[in-house]
């Protein structure tokens, strides 16, 4: 296939590897930015030049030795993956053609890559910006809607619940009908946030005081639905709060991706999970087609109706600014879904 009608296109680009495994906390030594080469496209593949980089929790679990994500780990002086939305600049392929809008995990890179079935063609003008493409909502919508099985009448938890998971999760609870949802995160403007403007019923700041005892006073009669994104302390509550037959749906472990990792194991009281038939189920987040095209449909519902709100943040100033904005989001300073402009072409 032939590759003219090209964008311009630059003979070296950058590409952050990491440095070292990840086996305390996660430092800006772990990142190094190296200018590389600008790949070529094989026959049947593409070039694509990166205009949006997601940053996750999950990928300081993914730096670390022995990693059990059902996805590549990231090795020691290897380009760091992820998700990223670009625009085909070459093409070899006959499925995608110069100026295509994409998604792919070619990661923290200007420009990828691959065979054209690596890059997933996104519909134009769906969203307001390309970085809406990079949401964790297949991930929030499994969660909530197959794991959790959130509906009417349900008592909500969500631990995390500012972050790029948790602002989409206790949204989607309320959108399936629950009765009253709960949000922990780490300050007083978050807790505003998280009942002003993203419709928790109660929010609290996990740093006062015992978390249990925050939830006997928000849940008295028990939650009935807890989606887990941190771990620690606040999966230990969760479980001296559960009504009967109360799910679980376990997301991530942030109390254990900070500080080195020191939190990673609470404690499971067994007989209390017994006693009150407990359903508890950790989910990988690994997407198929299918969830992603319901996530989608229902977000385009509900927002389509004023139901529902995207809180994100765009990091700008190009790929230098990805290792200082992975750090930062781990330690809780953004709001919602965090993504890195990495071009404005």
């Amino acid at each position: 296939m032939s590759t003219h009608n090209a964008l311009e296109i630059p003979r070296t680009a950058r590409e952050v590897r990491l440095t070292e495994q990840l086996e305390g906390e996660l430092t800006l030594d772990h990142f190094g930015i190296v200018q590389t080469p600008v790949p070529q496209p094989n026959a049947g593949e593409v070039l694509v030049r990166t205009d949006y980089l997601s940053l996750a929790a999950a990928y300081a679990d993914l730096m670390r030795p022995g990693c059990q994500l059902p996805v590549p780990p990231f090795l020691a002086g290897e380009r760091l993956g992820g998700g990223a939305v670009g625009t085909v600049v070459r093409s070899a392929s006959d499925e995608l053609a110069v100026g295509d809008l994409v998604h792919s995990m070619s990661g923290w890179s200007e420009y990828s890559a691959g065979p054209a079935e690596t890059y997933a063609k996104l519909p134009a003008g769906l969203f307001p910006s390309p970085a809406y493409f990079l949401s964790q909502g297949p991930t929030a919508y499994y969660g909530m809607a197959d794991i959790a099985r959130a509906g009417e009448g349900d008592v909500v938890f969500v631990s995390g619940a500012a972050g790029g998971v948790g602002s989409l999760a206790g949204q989607i609870a309320r959108c399936r009908g629950a009765a009253r949802v709960i949000g922990s995160t780490g300050s007083k403007e978050k807790i505003d946030y998280l009942v002003d403007e993203l419709g928790y019923d109660a929010a609290f700041d996990y740093h006062d005081g015992p978390v249990v005892e925050r939830l006997r006073e928000l849940a008295p009669n028990g939650i009935n639905v807890f989606f887990d994104n941190v771990g620690g302390e606040q999966f230990e509550a969760a479980v001296q709060t559960a009504a009967p037959h109360a799910r679980f749906a376990l997301c991530g472990a942030l109390a254990g991706q900070i500080g080195g990792g020191r939190a990673a194991h609470p404690r499971l009281d067994l007989m209390r999970a017994i006693t009150r038939h407990l359903e508890i189920r950790p989910f990988a987040c690994y997407h198929t087609p299918e969830q992603v095209s319901a996530w989608y449909e229902h977000f385009a519902q509900w927002h389509g109706e004023g139901r529902f709100v995207f809180p994100h943040t765009t990091l700008e100033g190009g790929l230098a600014r990805a290792p200082e904005g992975m750090l930062a989001l781990l330690n809780g300073r953004y709001r919602g879904n965090v993504a890195v402009r990495i071009t404005s072409g």
